[in-house]
């Protein structure tokens, strides 16, 4: 049996593993569960997985969480360093899957215990991708990708062959907007953007696929997760999500992972890792594709495609700003603020009017959220 904490618990990814979880309750003992501030999703789940932890990032939600479970042998704590505490408690598994910046303390005190990290918060990688991965190598953790198409690459990497990479394959479903002029994105709606053809995700990281930020901030994690030059990370437009990204080695080779696009999957082998278990997910049958279709994206629409190549040239603080500038844009289109297309014209004004310097710890990652945020809400 493994101990496993979820760290954000109540997200998309969240609610995925805690299905994982119980579809193979023999083979997980439950230590720790957090939530930001759904309480009754979070009592649903301690009711269901009894852990011996829970915490609420909203301390506001503390006593009603308290009262729900009070006939159960459950610690409660709240706030973010109820979050973090509950985070730092040893388990063999810690599933990270708090979104945004506010993921980053928790996923540093998971990686101490040195057991495996299945990692869903892009952030951590994003803003603070070399100073985690010196987390991770200092505690002897084991790193392993939770998103899609990360997981998909880690299972098709040849670790022995690393020096014989010809490209990363980072695929993309295009979102929404794949088939919408640029003339037509003017006028899109919070509604027309939700709306994510293939995936059932939560409002931010929904918005982040239709303008595909999502991709521009999974080519950082790659380019720190797989430790290649980032010209050589490819992104690829592939409206079925069928095949989740590969990698392309130099004798012409393509290995890639295919399955249907059910977040379980990578979070069950994430889980189960170095072994693969029985999962609940539908298996892929080939002879029901009619087709599998690939091309390049419109990085002209698509402007935080041709945005992130740019961040990664000038290196340093750039990653954090261009994070934490979309969550604040993001944040104002879905408060009817801003349009669409100006969540594209923050970000980059936000880039070019902070400064920018090495991250050497986490006080520098903190500090350069907080002016790109400060400076983001200011051109809004």
């Amino acid at each position: 049996m493994k101990s496993i904490s979820i760290i954000g618990s109540t997200g998309s990814v969240g609610k995925n593993t805690v299905e994982v979880v119980n579809f193979d309750k023999s083979e997980f003992e439950v230590i720790a569960l957090t939530a930001g501030k759904n309480v009754n999703e979070l009592v649903n789940q301690a009711n269901l997985l009894n852990p011996k932890i829970v915490a609420i990032q909203d301390e506001s939600k503390y006593n009603e969480l308290k009262e729900a479970l009070n006939n159960k042998n459950i610690e409660i704590l709240c706030g973010d360093e109820g979050v973090v505490e509950a985070a730092s408690v040893k388990s063999d598994i810690s599933l990270l899957s708090i979104v945004g910046e506010a993921g980053l303390k928790p996923a540093l005190a998971s990686v101490k215990n040195g057991g495996i990290i299945a990692l869903a918060n892009k952030e951590t990688l994003v803003c603070a991708g070399d100073l985690f991965l010196n987390e991770v190598k200092k505690y002897n953790a084991t790193l392993i990708p939770v998103d899609s198409e990360h997981s998909a690459i880690f299972q098709s990497l040849d670790p022995k062959l690393h020096d014989k990479i010809d490209k990363i394959i980072l695929t993309a479903s295009g979102g929404p907007f794949r088939e919408t002029s640029l003339q037509d994105l003017e006028k899109v709606t919070i509604k027309d953007a939700l709306k994510h053809p293939n995936w059932s995700m939560g409002a931010k990281i929904s918005i982040d696929s239709a303008t595909m930020m999502n991709k521009a901030l999974e080519v950082i994690e790659a380019y720190h997760l797989f430790r290649v030059p980032f010209e050589k990370i490819e992104v690829v437009i592939h409206p079925q999500s069928i095949l989740h990204s590969g990698v392309s080695y130099v004798d012409g080779a393509l290995i890639a992972e295919l399955g249907v696009p059910d977040m379980k999957c990578p979070i069950a082998y994430a889980l189960h890792y170095p072994l693969r278990n029985k999962a609940p997910v539908k298996p892929l049958d080939l002879t029901s594709l009619s087709a599998l279709t690939f091309y390049k994206p419109d990085k002209e629409k698509f402007k935080s495609l041709a945005l992130v190549e740019e961040v990664l040239k000038i290196g340093k603080s750039a990653p954090c700003v261009m994070n934490a500038a979309n969550e604040i844009a993001v944040d104002a289109f879905l408060k009817e603020k801003i349009s669409f297309l100006s969540i594209f014209d923050i970000v980059k004004k936000t880039l070019e009017s902070v400064p920018l310097y090495d991250i050497k710890c986490l006080d520098d990652v903190f500090n350069s959220d907080f002016e790109a945020r400060k400076k983001a809400l200011e051109f809004i």
